[in-house]
């Protein structure tokens, strides 16, 4: 993997990205979210009265554990079913498919026994392509360096 742009959506420039442990379990744990989408970075901004998008350059170190998913696959869903149920990882950064409010409205009802697995896929795949990376430990926040940010407008 070279080097890459990735854009983080937010209310303010952040200079020096951390990780960030909430009380809202994400996709793929905790970490600092970013995205190649720029478009997507900005969707992320329009949550907040003050629209930023920090632009970073990623050099991605070698000897990190990264896990991909170049598609959304059973593999994809049963990990984000147990970031989102709390569960850790060993992973420093992770790349894949984000369940936006629609898919993980989908995940629930798959978890909830609502729809089946097969259900979910025939609703998951008409989405939008999404797009997230998270550097979930301090060795893979040192893979980013900041470039500036832009205002949404």
């Amino acid at each position: 993997m070279g080097m890459m742009t990735v854009y983080h959506g937010g209310y303010k420039p952040v200079k020096k990205p951390e990780i960030r442990v909430g009380r809202n379990t994400k996709d793929f744990g905790n970490g600092f979210y970013c995205t190649v989408i720029k478009e997507q970075a900005q969707r992320w901004a329009n949550r907040y009265n003050t629209k930023i998008v920090s632009i970073y350059n990623v050099r991605v170190d070698n000897t990190l554990d990264i896990k991909e998913f170049k598609e959304m696959s059973d593999e994809w869903l049963d990990f984000i079913i147990d970031c989102r149920s709390g569960k850790s990882h060993k992973y420093d950064i992770v790349i894949g498919a984000m369940a936006n409010d629609q898919i993980y409205n989908f995940v629930s009802d798959y978890i909830d026994g609502v729809i089946t697995r097969e259900q979910f896929w025939t609703l998951a795949k008409f989405k939008y392509p999404t797009h997230q990376i998270n550097f979930c430990t301090e060795n893979a926040l040192k893979c980013l360096e900041y470039r500036g940010y832009e205002v949404v407008k």
